[in-house]
């Protein structure tokens, strides 16, 4: 292909107009440019979408998988409360119940599996034999 300009053409082309070979640099790095922010934008949008999640995991929260499940709301639809509320409950330490609970009935389960005598419970006085009475008429026709 011919590199000489079309007569018609001024003699000094703007860097922006592609060349009679069809290449046009400045379309390429557009392209490169739009790719690139399009990837990002789309990385930090879901890099802060699961902010909430993260703190969340990070610091062992017995509420984590409420957290991570008001994130998959807000991203589907689109209501930005759940994702707050998300992010106000991963900030907020709830009193652990559960575990003191959990101790108290297996302490309770242990006590009641206990057999008598294995030293968990104390030993109770078995009361004396009953001795057997004889009838006083069976004493007097022995006589």
């Amino acid at each position: 292909m011919d590199k000489t300009p079309h007569p018609a053409a001024i003699q000094h082309m703007p860097g922006f107009i592609p060349g009679p070979d069809g290449s046009d640099w400045l379309m390429t790095v557009t392209a490169i440019i739009l790719l690139a922010s399009v990837i990002g934008f789309g990385v930090g949008f879901l890099t802060l979408h699961t902010l909430p999640e993260r703190m969340a995991h990070k610091t062992q929260k017995l509420q984590f998988e409420i957290v991570a499940v008001l994130g998959i709301i807000s991203l589907f639809t689109h209501l930005h409360i759940f994702w707050v509320a998300g992010l106000l409950l991963a900030m907020i330490d709830l009193p652990d119940f559960g575990t003191p609970l959990r101790s108290i009935a297996g302490s309770v389960e242990r006590i009641a599996d206990a057999a008598p005598g294995d030293g968990r419970e104390p030993e109770q006085p078995s009361p004396p034999p009953a001795e057997k009475s004889v009838p006083k008429e069976k004493e007097r026709s022995h006589v």
